[in-house]
Parts: C-alpha cells; sequence; structure tokens
C-alpha cells in the first residue's frame, strides 16, 4: 500500500488557529471548541429552565457554567498527565501549567465535571442526580466541537487503513499511510448519536421520575461508543493489559453507569 497512493485519499492539512498571532500563539480552534460547548450547554439548560423541566435560572446557569468549566479544564488537564503521561508530571511538574502545550484527556474531564456538580449541589442545595441528569444531557454537543477541531488539528488519528476514505497526516506524525479519521468517526458517536440518545431520555425517558437514571445511561452509553471508536484509533499511549487506554479507562465509566442505573432503579422500588 505504501508504494502508491490513490488519488482519493485526503492529505490532511493542519489547521489549529481561527487567527494567528505568531508561531504557536493565536486564536485556536480547540479552545473555540469548547467554549461553544459550553455555550451550547448553557443555552440548552435555560431552554429547560423555559419548558420547566430545570429549576435554574440565568443567574443559577451562569454560576454552575463557571463550575463545569473549572471542572472540565482542572480534570481535564490532569488527567492527561496521570492517565497518559504520569512520567511526565513526575519529572516535570511544571509541565502541567504549560496548556499551550495541548493535552486534555476526556475521562479526567469527566471526573472533574462530577466532582464539580457534587459541589455546585451541595451549595445549592439541588438533588445531585437530577442536576447530573440535566448536565450529562446538554454534553454531547461540546464532545462535538472538540473532535470536530481535534480533526483540524490532525491529532488523535485512526489506526492505518486501505478503506476509500482513509485521511494522510503526514505533517502531524501519522506518515504517508491513510489512516481512519477516529476523530470524526468520535464527533459522530460521542456527539450527534449520544445527543440524540440522551434528549430522548431526557425529555421521553425516565428523568423525572428516576433521579440518575440518564447519568448512568449517558455514563454507559459513552463508554460503549468510545471503545467502538477506539477499535480504530491509534492509541495514545502504552497498552494496559493489553487494552488501549481509552478502551481500559472506559470500562470504569461502563461499571459506574451500570452502578448509577442500578441504584436508581432499587430507589424507585424504595
Amino acid at each position: 500500500m505504501l508504494g502508491w497512493l490513490p488519488l482519493a485519499y485526503w492529505v490532511h492539512t493542519p489547521h489549529p488557529f481561527l487567527v494567528r498571532f505568531g508561531e504557536n500563539f493565536g486564536i485556536r480552534y480547540y479552545g473555540l471548541g469548547y467554549l461553544a460547548g459550553f455555550v451550547a450547554g448553557a443555552l440548552l439548560l435555560h431552554w429547560y429552565y423555559r419548558k420547566g423541566r430545570s429549576p435554574l435560572d440565568l443567574n443559577a446557569i451562569s454560576d454552575l457554567m463557571s463550575y463545569l468549566v473549572a471542572g472540565v479544564l482542572i480534570g481535564g488537564r490532569v488527567g492527561f498527565f496521570v492517565f497518559y503521561q504520569p512520567h511526565t508530571l513526575l519529572s516535570d511538574p511544571l509541565s502541567l501549567f504549560r496548556v499551550w502545550q495541548g493535552g486534555m484527556a476526556s475521562h479526567g474531564g469527566f471526573i472533574g465535571v462530577i466532582l464539580a456538580m457534587w459541589f455546585y449541589a451541595r451549595r445549592k442545595r439541588i438533588e445531585f442526580f437530577r442536576l447530573s441528569d440535566m448536565v450529562v444531557s446538554v454534553a454531547p454537543p461540546g464532545l462535538f466541537i472538540v473532535r470536530l477541531a481535534n480533526f483540524l488539528n490532525g491529532e488523535l488519528w485512526g489506526k492505518a487503513t486501505d478503506v476509500p476514505w482513509g485521511v494522510i497526516f503526514e505533517q502531524t506524525g501519522g506518515g504517508l499511510e491513510p489512516r481512519h479519521p477516529s476523530q470524526l468517526y468520535e464527533a459522530g458517536l460521542e456527539g450527534l448519536l449520544l445527543f440524540a440518545l440522551m434528549q430522548w431520555r431526557f425529555w421521553k425517558g425516565p428523568a423525572r421520575e428516576h433521579p440518575g437514571r440518564v447519568s448512568g445511561e449517558f455514563l454507559l452509553a459513552y463508554a460503549v461508543v468510545r471503545m467502538v471508536c477506539e477499535v480504530f484509533r491509534e492509541p495514545d499511549a502504552s497498552l494496559l493489559f493489553g487494552l488501549s487506554r481509552g478502551t481500559f479507562y472506559s470500562l470504569f465509566m461502563a461499571i459506574g453507569g451500570l452502578a448509577v442505573i442500578a441504584w436508581s432503579s432499587r430507589e424507585q422500588k424504595r
């Protein structure tokens, strides 16, 4: 396959900046992706309030978003080093603060969001799982946009393939082999599919009567689609027990999701 390359293969050119002021300084699509995700989440929460499905008015939503932003950014950043580069954190602790060099982990971001929601619910005296059901139902648009930014950056590409839609990520280290555009697979599954599923379950499912059920379903569904995407994605780091780290950490998400679903069902019976 390396001896010739069909004309149909797309050679990817990285586009990390919307506006560039210097070699490594400017307005990045990756940062805009996070911003757009938070804005989309806030707008959806306001819609919930107008429809009578949320007690959070504009001021409360603004307060909640500040907690979630901190949870995502701190959790994602710390999680990247703990889950994927613990040796770097030990040898060079200051690398944690060099955010311009990149490095975020979705699983770490989830942990940060859970802690942020817990602090917010405790402070505002809101039932945690009613809050989490709302938050997980508005999270997928942010996942979708950030995965598109990953594609624009030319990072987190997939395994080598000969499918007609393969993409060559030579400029960002992928070599001359066409690879799965796994970022787009993740955008479709983690973003669009999960958004449709969570909206259906929030509005037509058990969110009112069984707090926590939608949260558990989100954790389980995300774990499943992430493990599917990991089949096509080049591992970020060394394997753990023969599994990619994304798959390994997703197993714990799936277990957590099942535990929350079981707890919600038990509370329903009570």
